[in-house]
């Protein structure tokens, strides 16, 4: 009996996909790790942390498309609620944060694959990222802080660094956006210097 044409390509197409869930997987677990290794940079208050977890997340982005991505933010920061203490409001600040991020990049890259626009598209993406920690910090994640520590607390942090500064929105404005920004623009750094490297693994193919 002659095997018609899907029957042919169905175990290739269930490897691929095997392949894909492995990596997604694997990426949202290195994701979830590198969230411990953050550390506090000189011109942030020290309760804000720089880390490199969305890295992973860009990388399987590009590899297997802008959803793939966004389930490797949604992966690391449900492994992360197991330790929150945000009950959840910083996890999925985070979430909206990094997901608008790679969803971007990954979009314009899937629509021209070239350095080119993976560059474009993460630049989009950061920008993106930077606007919505605005609206995020500011509607969601302070006003859970400041039943931990009051608002005054946090503004005068930030005054210690920039006097000038009178109310946590322009604080936002002024430090976290381009902080934010920053953030994001290191992991693309390290994406560009890993993807060509990792790409056949995580792809299952000999070239990127």
């Amino acid at each position: 009996m002659q095997k018609t044409a899907s029957q042919t390509t169905s175990p290739t197409r269930a490897r691929i996909n095997i392949r894909k869930m492995t990596g997604i997987g694997m990426l949202s677990a290195v994701s979830f790790i590198f969230m411990f290794f953050d550390f506090s940079v000189p011109f942030m208050p020290s309760f804000i942390k720089m880390d490199l977890s969305d890295f992973p997340a860009l990388i399987g982005s590009f590899a297997y498309g802008p959803f793939a991505g966004v389930i490797v933010c949604l992966l690391k920061n449900l492994l992360h609620l197991f330790m929150s203490s945000t009950g959840g409001v910083g996890e999925l600040s985070n979430f909206i944060l990094s997901a608008s991020f790679v969803l971007i990049a990954g979009a314009l890259y899937k629509w021209k694959k070239n350095r080119k626009y993976a560059l474009i598209g993460s630049i989009a993406g950061a920008l993106t990222m930077g606007v919505f920690s605005i609206l995020s910090n500011y509607f969601l994640v302070y006003p859970i802080y400041y039943n931990f520590m009051p608002e005054e607390t946090i503004l005068a942090a930030y005054q210690l660094i920039l006097p000038s500064v009178e109310s946590i929105l322009q604080c936002l404005i002024v430090f976290n956006a381009p902080f934010t920004f920053l953030k994001g623009m290191l992991s693309v750094l390290v994406t560009f210097l890993l993807y060509k490297k990792l790409s056949p693994l995580l792809k299952g193919t000999d070239h990127s």
